[in-house]
């Protein structure tokens, strides 16, 4: 602190030197840790010399000029430390400029920014920031904004600018309807809506996998060494002939995804047709209850849809209470769970057994050992089935 000192007779004041408290033995080792130690704030090891020097009797000025600051910074320093003590010498830093844009602000931008040029009636199929600034401030979103404030909060809001791919977007004019019903009916496999009058309690999404083309895969072996290490008299190393020709024809997977169960079932065909999926719509059909109703959820492939010409999916679909794609079909199949291994490592599995289960055939991961082809020669089955087993 500093205080005046008036002598006697005298009307001129002369203020003392301005200097440390007394420290004790327990400060003085506290303020060598701090500035001897290597880590730590750079500017409370600043301060800690400060201090220290002051307490070894070294004036402002000199402080100032061995700490390459100016002496009222060192003045500052030491009445704090009188004051405070040893908290004086830590940075409190503040949460510095409130920020520009306010809430309602920022979320505008980024609901601007995610949506397309064309949805506001512009002629480029793009945002630019450039572009994006010039929009809000004509719409009065903002007042001013430059590019590098722009690109600074569409960062923070988690908005990067990616390339459109085309497989995002539909022609199907009806396609927000079909996307709105499917993702009602994933909300009611989940739990999160309780199905009313007529709509399904159980929710499966169905695809197909195929043809499944069974490569010959190299395998490993203990064999001697070749090249400059090779024994000239042995033979040649003794190798599995590779065969690419598919005299028995090809097989395709049928797999089924139960959303509210977390299973997955699955069937090999020898084809991929109509009748073949009806087969196996009808095994799905059996693992539940007819008075329970159900719903498939199916991409756009030929074979689930309804024809003038072929009317069995549909027929089959009315008859056993079963709500089919053919009526709230998505253009999607990369939506489908099936296609998802994220979305089955993401779902909690849980055990439990599908009714009959004794009658039908086993979930996916058993089929590859209960697979039936054709007879074929003993090494080519074997390397048949392990190339089944990997698939």
């Amino acid at each position: 602190m500093l205080s005046w000192a008036v002598p006697d007779g005298q009307n001129d004041r002369v203020a003392e030197r301005v200097q440390v408290r007394e420290i004790d033995d327990d400060e003085g080792r506290r303020l060598l840790r701090i500035v001897r130690r290597g880590t730590g704030s750079v500017v409370t090891w600043r301060r800690a010399q400060m201090v220290l020097l002051s307490a070894q009797g070294m004036p402002v000025a000199k402080i100032a000029e061995v700490t390459f600051t100016s002496p009222d910074r060192v003045r500052d320093v030491i009445h704090n430390f009188n004051a405070d003590g040893f908290d004086s010498l830590y940075p409190k830093y503040k949460g510095g400029r409130p920020k520009t844009f306010s809430l309602p602000e920022r979320r505008e931008i980024k609901k601007i920014a995610k949506s397309k040029p064309a949805e506001h009636g512009l002629p480029f199929s793009t945002w630019s920031l450039a572009k994006l600034a010039d929009f809000l401030v004509a719409e009065g979103v903002v007042d001013d904004i430059s590019h590098e404030g722009l690109r600074a909060l569409l960062r923070e809001e988690g908005v990067s600018f990616q390339r459109v791919k085309t497989w995002k977007s539909s022609r199907d004019p009806d396609y927000a309807a079909k996307k709105a019903r499917v993702e009602h009916l994933y909300a009611i496999a989940d739990g999160e809506v309780a199905p009313e009058d007529g709509e399904p309690e159980v929710v499966l999404c169905l695809d197909e996998f195929g043809p499944l083309n069974l490569q010959p895969h190299p395998g490993r072996h203990g064999a001697e060494r070749g090249g400059k290490h090779k024994d000239p008299s042995r033979g040649p190393r003794p190798r599995r002939r590779a065969t690419y020709t598919r005299p028995h024809g090809v097989r395709h997977l049928f797999a089924a995804y139960d959303l509210g169960r977390d299973k997955l079932y699955g069937h090999i065909k020898p084809k991929k047709n109509r009748t073949r999926f009806l087969e196996f719509c009808r095994y799905l059909r059996s693992l539940y209850p007819p008075e329970i109703r159900i719903a498939i959820v199916l991409d756009n492939f030929s074979p689930h849809l309804t024809t003038k010409k072929d009317t069995r999916v549909g027929d089959w679909a009315a008859a056993n209470n079963v709500l089919h794609a053919d009526q709230q079909l998505v253009a999607q199949p990369h939506r489908s769970p099936v296609h998802s291994p994220a979305l089955l490592r993401s779902r909690r599995h849980r055990s439990c057994q599908p009714q009959g289960a004794g009658q039908h055939d086993p979930p996916l991961h058993h089929l590859a050992e209960q697979a039936r082809c054709r007879r074929t020669p003993t090494r080519g089955r074997g390397q048949g089935k392990r190339c089944l087993m990997r698939h």
